[in-house]
């Protein structure tokens, strides 16, 4: 049966048309109609009915940025997304699924059981005072979805909800840490039911770690369960145990990503398996929060890489990610740096030994004092450009802007936001969000824009109004990628 399975979602991904797509982690992803995707806390489930893989998250406005209900979303290359609207929609005086209520980290599994498909949540009220898993179910994967009911798992509290299901034998666990009161702190592995209608039994209890945001991975060399700090929306060090077995006993924990980048300002969620005709990958599914705007949080999607003993996540700008194969390539772009830039106003290099070539630009404060990149090559299409920076907000203390590193209770402002500007065009001025960073520490983000053929081109960047000021991170080079397909 596990052999047939595993040949029939082959077969599925061989069918699929030969199309291989940049994955760019921070950037700003668009769906088919061009509307931003919104659909955070995600689970994504790969479909052997309809041969695509469909990502469901949290959906966010401006107006409402919780209980907005599950957005859906397909797509049979992990690049190119198709919206279903709502999979699950908010119910006006509902209990649980009423506009007022918290539905996050929703996840979706197939029952064979029962020939049909499970969503399960973290269900709450706006005071986080219920800790429950929401349940609801559909005959077909996009929805809609019916409200079942909101429980206490085996009569325990809930909070960030994770799924599992192994490919070995197709058993899902629902994956959750119980609060964060003194008698919490704990993360459970619960196995469910056949049918996916319930769960069964405590698999495993990580006792009183504080961690939340669970997901597992499972390879020819163990399972690997990935967790985050309880940080609220400030991102931090995320962490991975690994055992041989669901039940443990399982390792200490350890960080996957280098220290003080805070797992690439990013937080775990999910870990999607990728079985292609030559390789499996795992694929690091997580949120880049932004408080300040919670509806525009970007996604980090990474290769996570384990040699059996060690998991790491490696930083990609862009990388070509081809989902019938399973492999992937980083992108190599052409990098120009601070070095060689043009400074206006008071803006200035700095000397700064952990840049590159020793320079960083600094003091780029709104439209008076800028940097200029010159002699840029481009190609007149689309292409996506990555700007590394530094921007040491957090290093602040009490009241002042910044406020403290990894504590709930400071003010912090989370990025720093820059204008970018393309051959002198200030009419078509870019916004680029600069999350914080630490001293020493060089981060990127993505920008896709259109330069003109050739290699006459020139990119400003300023500084916007983020606030509490004007100023822009630090800049230190910026990598300019080739359009997709070439």
């Amino acid at each position: 049966m596990k052999t047939r399975m595993l040949y029939a979602i082959l077969a599925t991904l061989l069918a699929t048309p030969a199309r291989s797509k940049y994955i760019v982690p921070g950037g700003r992803w668009y769906d088919t109609d061009g509307e931003l995707i919104s659909a955070h806390g995600a689970g994504i489930t790969f479909d052997q009915k309809t041969g695509r893989f469909w990502w469901f998250g949290e959906y966010k406005t401006e107006a409402q940025t919780e209980g907005g209900g599950v957005s859906v979303y397909s797509s049979e290359d992990l690049h190119t997304w198709t919206s279903g609207g709502l999979a699950l929609s908010p119910v006006e005086g509902h209990p649980y699924i009423s506009p007022e209520n918290i539905i996050q980290r929703p996840k979706v599994a197939y029952s064979q059981e029962t020939d049909d498909y499970h969503m399960w949540w973290h269900a709450d009220n706006s005071t986080y005072g219920l800790l429950l898993q929401g349940h609801a179910v559909s005959s077909t994967i996009g929805g809609p979805y019916s409200f079942v009911d909101a429980t206490a798992p085996l009569g325990n509290w809930s909070q960030d909800f994770g799924m599992f299901t192994d490919y070995q034998d197709g058993r899902s666990y629902a994956l959750y840490s119980n609060g964060d009161s003194l008698y919490g702190r704990d993360v459970y592995i619960s196995a469910m039911n056949k049918n996916l209608s319930a769960l069964e039994t405590a698999v495993h209890r990580f006792p009183k770690f504080d961690l939340e945001a669970p997901s597992i991975m499972h390879t020819e060399n163990g399972y690997w369960a990935l967790m985050s700090h309880k940080t609220g929306y400030r991102p931090n060090n995320v962490v991975a145990f690994r055992a041989d077995s669901l039940s443990g006993p399982w390792s200490q924990p350890f960080i996957i990503a280098p220290l003080n980048t805070r797992t690439f300002n990013s937080q775990s969620g999910f870990v999607l398996r990728i079985e292609g005709s030559k390789r499996t990958t795992h694929l690091y599914i997580g949120d880049q929060w932004d408080s300040n705007t919670i509806w525009e949080s970007r996604y980090i999607w990474l290769p996570i890489q384990t040699d059996g003993k060690n998991l790491e996540l490696v930083w990609h700008d862009v990388y070509d990610l081809d989902v019938k194969t399973g492999t992937w390539t980083p992108v190599e772009g052409t990098t120009y740096t601070a070095k060689n830039a043009k400074t206006h106003g008071d803006a200035y290099k700095q000397e700064a030994n952990f840049a590159t070539d020793g320079i960083i630009l600094t003091g780029i404060y709104g439209n008076d004092s800028t940097v200029t990149f010159e002699g840029i090559e481009g190609s007149g299409e689309p292409q996506w450009i990555s700007f590394y920076y530094q921007n040491i907000d957090d290093m602040g203390f009490g009241d002042q802007p910044g406020g403290t590193p990894d504590r709930i209770g400071g003010s912090w402002q989370l990025r720093r936001i820059s204008s970018v500007v393309v051959n002198g065009d200030t009419s078509n001025v870019q916004t680029l969000y600069q999350r914080d960073t630490h001293k020493g520490i060089i981060l990127s983000t993505p920008l896709q824009l259109t330069l003109k053929k050739g290699k006459s081109n020139t990119i400003t960047v300023g500084g916007l109004y983020n606030g509490f000021d004007y100023k822009g991170a630090d800049l230190d080079r910026i990598v300019v990628y080739p359009p997709e397909g070439k």
